[in-house]
């Protein structure tokens, strides 16, 4: 008998993957996420959604601020909200020249269902510095653990949503 031979996960689920262990680190009430920058498959930076470093995370005060101070707001209202997105903050942590023709992983779920947000998609102040790092791609986890969205970047340069009126939260 020979040895049974066991399918490895494709790089594309790997780095998914990954992307959801770092928004285990979220400290976000509403919704968990969690990102991670590769480029030349070498991991160049990660980050997760919550309050600026120093001031208190919505799970440490125990209720969102957005839904205690804002609670009309039901999309968007970015402004509103304590933390800053995975995205941004994985931005942060790396080099411009690092981010030129990377790919960004992105993965948002749901703390009470742990179910992944179908939707989910960088908000417009993300897209933009996506485009000024030099990002290449954006794949975003979809509805289960098989799906995902690949976005070239280039589209959200091609096609301006923000000169249509069609913004996307």
């Amino acid at each position: 008998m020979g040895l049974k031979m066991e399918k490895r996960i494709d790089k594309t689920n790997y780095y998914l993957n990954i992307a959801k262990s770092v928004a285990e680190r979220s400290t976000c009430l509403r919704k968990k996420a969690g990102c991670v920058i590769v480029n030349n498959d070498e991991i160049i930076a990660t980050g997760y959604n919550g309050a600026p470093r120093g001031r208190k995370n919505c799970i440490d005060l125990g209720y969102c601020t957005k839904k205690q101070h804002f609670p009309e707001i039901r999309h968007g209202g970015y402004d509103a909200c304590r933390s800053v997105h995975a995205e941004q903050n994985a931005m942060l942590s790396a080099s411009r020249k690092d981010m030129i023709g990377a790919t960004l992983y992105l993965v948002l779920y749901r703390p009470e269902t742990g179910e992944y947000d179908p939707g989910a998609n960088s908000c417009q102040m993300c897209r933009k510095m996506i485009i000024n790092c030099g990002i290449q791609k954006v794949i975003v986890r979809g509805k289960n653990d098989n799906e995902y969205l690949v976005i070239d970047v280039k589209d959200w340069i091609e096609n301006d949503d923000m000169l249509e009126g069609k913004l996307t939260y």
